[in-house]
């Protein structure tokens, strides 16, 4: 899409950048007087045109689903993320009631991560609350939002049970092989890359981004973690969405704004309840 500038009558290009995994509820809002608003028209300003407002505990659904409400270009998820203790207690009705409003358009954030526990009973509870998501997916026919780390042969192992290539869904923030990408891919699966892939010694994750398909390519940030260079150390915010995009496209050797509608296009066929 073009815009001309009333001022100097410069052609400017507007593209469909879309952060496709964000925490709104849990942004640093000290740069912008304390105020989500400011947050989020300093990332309209770059360019970001819809942002999904991921959930990682029942407790603060409402929350997040407020936000979502409240804005039209913003959408929302309904999820227990692992490393929560409320994993213990994920009920699938719960999430299939949850995810019939309008604003609701994915299942999660759920998944797996032995990276930061190591207990066998953790990880039992983490398995049970990941099928338990996958269920809710498929009876509602969203897709799901999977987190994994340190847990590549459980999580698609998890997916093949639950028979997740009926609703579909994402690895977000992907940092693992290019043998899992391929795997998930294998089930209809997206790959999702974050500032991560920007970091000095992510050389090996550029690679599995190079050779992931462009059709299954998704950016995000995942803020307010993980914000990418060159704010590397900063509270991350969805604005940054913009340097993840430029990176993923010169890592394609494609343009910015070619990059931002492949990732738009995707992002609308996976979360299809999306009002983009």
């Amino acid at each position: 899409m073009l815009l001309y500038a009333a001022d100097s009558f410069a052609l400017i290009f507007l593209s469909m950048l879309i952060d496709s995994h964000c925490h709104l509820d849990r942004l640093d809002l000290e740069p912008f007087d304390g105020k989500l608003d400011g947050a989020l028209t300093h990332a309209r300003e770059q360019g970001v045109k819809h942002m999904l407002c991921v959930c990682i505990t029942l407790d603060r659904f409402k929350d997040v689903l407020t936000i979502a409400e409240q804005n039209d270009d913003i959408s929302c998820s309904v999820g227990v993320h692992p490393l929560y203790d409320g994993v213990k207690d994920t009920n699938v009705d719960a999430l299939v009631e949850n995810s019939k409003h309008d604003k609701v358009v994915a299942i999660g954030e759920t998944g797996l991560d032995y990276f930061y526990n190591k207990e066998p009973e953790n990880h039992q509870l983490q398995q049970e609350s990941f099928r338990k998501h996958i269920q809710a997916a498929n009876q509602v026919n969203l897709p799901i939002i999977v987190h994994t780390r340190d847990a590549r042969e459980d999580t698609i192992q998890i997916l093949k049970e639950e028979n997740a290539q009926k609703c579909g869904g994402v690895l977000h923030c992907f940092t693992e092989s290019l043998e899992m990408a391929e795997a998930a891919m294998e089930l209809g699966f997206y790959i999702s890359f974050s500032g991560i892939v920007t970091f000095r010694n992510a050389e090996e994750l550029r690679e599995v981004c190079r050779r992931v398909p462009l059709d299954r390519i998704l950016i995000e940030t995942d803020s307010p973690y993980l914000a990418p260079v060159p704010h590397r150390g900063k509270s991350n915010q969805p604005a940054f969405v913009k340097e993840v995009g430029q990176f993923v496209a010169d890592l394609h050797g494609m343009t910015y704004q070619e990059l931002c509608e492949i990732t738009a296009q995707n992002y609308q066929r996976l979360f299809s309840k999306s009002d983009v």
